[in-house]
C-alpha cells in the first residue's frame, strides 16, 4: 500500500536533515569567507609593514647623504671634493633605484606640502614670488608620498 507524504514517518527527519545541510552549507560559506577576508587583511598588513621598513631604512639613508653633502660644501674644492661627489652620485643611484626622488629645486614654487620654509628673503627683480631661492636639505618622495619635505628659502616680493 502507498502511503501520502503527509503520512510518511520519514519525512520530518528528511526535512529536518535537509535544514542541518542547509545550515552546514550557510556556516560553511560564512568560514571560507572569513578565512578569504582574514587572508587579505593579513596580505595587506604585511604589505605596510614592509613600506614602513623600507620607508625607515631610505630615512636613515637619507641622514647619511646630508652628511656627504654638508662635507661637500665645506670642502668646496680639491680630491676630497671629488671623492665625496663620487660617493653621492653612488648613493643618489642607490635611492634611485629604490624610487627616491628629491625634490626641492631652486627655481621650484614653493608648495608647502613638499617644502618646508626655513627663511624667506628679498626677492631679487630676476626671480619670481614664492619661489625656492635656496636649498638648506633636500627633500625627498617615494612613490608619490613625501616621506621627507624639503627645508627651503622662500623667495618674496615686497
Amino acid at each position: 500500500m502507498l502511503s501520502s507524504p503527509e503520512s510518511d514517518p520519514e519525512q520530518p527527519l528528511d526535512d529536518a536533515l535537509a535544514d542541518d545541510l542547509a545550515q552546514l552549507e550557510d556556516r560553511y560559506k560564512r568560514a571560507l569567507a572569513d578565512l578569504d577576508n582574514f587572508r587579505k587583511r593579513a596580505a595587506r598588513e604585511t604589505e605596510r609593514r614592509v613600506e614602513e621598513a623600507r620607508t625607515s631604512v631610505i630615512r636613515d639613508w637619507l641622514d647619511t647623504v646630508d652628511s656627504v653633502e654638508w662635507a661637500m660644501r665645506i670642502q668646496s674644492d680639491g680630491a676630497c671634493y671629488d671623492g665625496l661627489q663620487a660617493v653621492l652620485q653612488q648613493m643618489d643611484a642607490v635611492l634611485a633605484r629604490e624610487g627616491v626622488q628629491r625634490i626641492g629645486a631652486i627655481g621650484d614654487t614653493f608648495d608647502p606640502e613638499r617644502h618646508e620654509a626655513v627663511a624667506v628673503q628679498h626677492a631679487a627683480d630676476a626671480v619670481q614670488d614664492r619661489t625656492i631661492a635656496a636649498v638648506q636639505r633636500s627633500g625627498y618622495v617615494l612613490g608619490g608620498r613625501v616621506i621627507r619635505p624639503a627645508q627651503v628659502v622662500v623667495a618674496r616680493a615686497d
